[in-house]
């Protein structure tokens, strides 16, 4: 075999000689490859940082890049900053030479935080390129970035010029961009209002899409929500980035947010979804939409109820405060609307960083079109209701922040009617039936009469605080019969406490009837007072389960005395 071997190469010589002229071939462009990648990689990574300084107006950092051209030209960095703009006083705020002014008369560039921190990204673009060309780059990957955009008043002031580069090779390179993508980005918007905390957001995934210098881009992003808990879809468009002041870049586009648990609200449950749109800045949006909460409850209690709500709000990207004007809400089968604001709150500082406390809700809630047997179903374990009738309200609600439930922490203050009421338990109704019907002087009806054609009408002032319901002036009026009460009312076990007097149009001789109301003809003047035939000491005790009238004779006796 080795003779045959020696023989092969001895009449074969010159495949020895191609075979050494293509190993000569492979070291040369090797060498020339290594040589040009060690060329390549300064050039495009000073090209690189000089267009972020372009786009930014800023000192910009990139700490390593590599570059490779297996399958076209691959290209990674890591390690990169870019600072805030570099900002100097307007013209004419040089000529006002207040201390104000001279102590903000040039911010250097670099010094600080960095605006933007991105851990890694990477491209691939195609090998060929023609000079005088943008090189067209399909996607550029990101990962770990971090936004941390300074307030409004850092940005008052014109951007001060970078220093570019001379030489020719800074005009000779120019990147065009088709798609962005990125994993796990934080934006932190700063805020320049007094206690406030900035606003974090926590954004899993986003992708730009039809990138180009000057213009609005494609955006598709997924937002994390630490509270409650769930992931918002949004497809939209975001620029064109604004290098004076990027909070002001213009953001857009439509969102979703499914299958929230509010049960991380103490005191409340349900399932909310919500859509709408979003128009504005980074700093300042407008949001139009809606929510669905098909069994939205009061843990205390259990009974669920649909909650539907449509919104109109104003946005502060810097803090998260918002003001509602107005949200039209329906509950069951009920209208009300509210207007007013959700303010975020600091909490205690912990380990040197200040914690966030919750929200302060303050509305004004006005209730129309609405059933009162709707609210009350929310405050039963059951489902049954007290009452039915039609609800007319107008209220200050307040709830602040803290640990305890929202029914412990609601704050209400208000006025509040109800027409055409009626008790769904039969005891009761018969009692008011009773009540109406000897009032009007016909005692003799009162077994004949369907207890629920007798409708009442409720009115007076609300108030609320501690998970205790206070009426202060509670007019209660049926045929016959005005029922003035002030007492209070506990949500958690429904304990009932009022006491008041019944103004009756007959007087008592005609409220009892028959022979006994023959021999109490001589006692109608001492129920006689204040313009009523008659007027009877009562009070209400027990719960909303088991609530009992009495009638206080000691304190008519005590009154007529006096």
């Amino acid at each position: 075999m080795t003779g045959a071997r020696q023989t092969f190469w001895r009449r074969h010589r010159w495949l020895k000689w191609v075979a050494g002229g293509m190993l000569g071939v492979l070291a040369i462009a090797a060498t020339i490859t290594s040589v040009a990648l060690k060329r390549v990689e300064p050039f495009l990574r000073e090209r690189i940082v000089e267009e972020l300084e372009e786009r930014f107006h800023a000192r910009v950092e990139l700490d390593s890049f590599h570059v490779s051209l297996v399958n076209g030209l691959w290209a990674e960095g890591r390690g990169l900053r870019i600072w805030p703009p570099a900002i100097h006083p307007k013209d004419e705020d040089l000529s006002l030479g207040t201390p104000a002014n001279m102590a903000s008369v040039a911010v250097p560039q670099g010094q600080g935080e960095p605006m933007i921190r991105l851990e890694e990204f990477r491209f691939r673009a195609p090998f060929l390129w023609r000079p005088g060309k943008p090189l067209h780059v399909s996607l550029v990957e990101l990962k770990g970035l971090s936004v941390h955009l300074p307030p409004r008043s850092h940005f008052l002031h014109k951007p001060s010029d970078i220093a570019r580069p001379e030489g020719a090779m800074s005009s000779m390179v120019r990147f065009e961009v088709e798609k962005m993508e990125c994993t796990g980005a934080e934006l932190v918007m700063e805020t320049d209002k007094p206690g406030k905390l900035p606003l974090d957001f926590q954004i899993a995934r986003f992708k730009l899409t039809d990138i180009t210098a000057d213009g609005k881009m494609g955006l598709d992003a997924e937002l994390t929500v630490p509270k409650p808990q769930g992931a918002v879809q949004t497809k939209g468009s975001f620029g064109p980035w604004q290098g004076a002041d990027p909070g002001e870049s213009p953001l857009a586009g439509d969102y979703r947010f499914e299958h929230a648990d509010l049960s991380v609200f103490k005191g409340i449950a349900g399932t909310l979804s919500s859509t709408g749109h979003y128009e504005g800045t980074l700093r300042d949006l407008v949001v139009d939409g809606m929510t669905e909460t098909p069994d939205f409850q009061l843990t205390h209690f259990g009974a669920t109820q649909p909650l539907a709500t449509s919104f109109h709000a104003r946005v502060d990207g810097t803090n998260g405060d918002t003001w509602l004007e107005p949200v039209d809400a329906t509950l069951g089968n009920s209208h009300f609307t509210a207007q007013g604001q959700i303010v975020r709150v600091p909490g205690n500082v912990v380990n040197g960083v200040q914690q966030y406390a919750g929200h302060d809700i303050a509305l004004t809630v006005y209730i129309d079109k609405a059933h009162i047997e709707d609210f009350l179903r929310l405050a039963s374990r059951t489902g049954a209701t007290l009452m039915t009738g039609n609800l007319t309200m107008k209220a200050a609600l307040h709830i602040p922040p803290g640990s305890a439930a929202v029914d412990d922490r609601m704050k209400l203050k208000g006025s509040f009617n109800v027409d055409g009421a009626r008790f769904t338990s039969e005891k009761i109704q018969g009692r008011i039936a009773e009540l109406s019907l000897r009032g009007q002087g016909r005692p003799d009806d009162v077994k004949t009469t369907d207890p629920a054609s007798i409708l009442s009408q409720i009115h007076g002032n609300v108030q609320m605080a501690g998970g205790v319901i206070s009426l202060p002036s509670l007019q209660y009026i049926v045929p016959g019969a005005q029922i003035q009460l002030n007492g209070t009312y506990k949500l958690a076990d429904g304990a009932l406490n009022f006491t008041g007097t019944a103004k009756m149009e007959s007087p008592i001789s005609k409220i009892v009837g028959g022979w006994k109301g023959t021999l109490l003809k001589p006692a109608n003047h001492m129920f006689k007072h204040d313009g009523a035939r008659a007027e009877i000491p009562i009070h209400i005790k027990g719960t909303r389960e088991e609530p009992k009238f009495g009638i206080d004779f000691g304190k008519i006796m005590t009154e007529k005395k006096q």
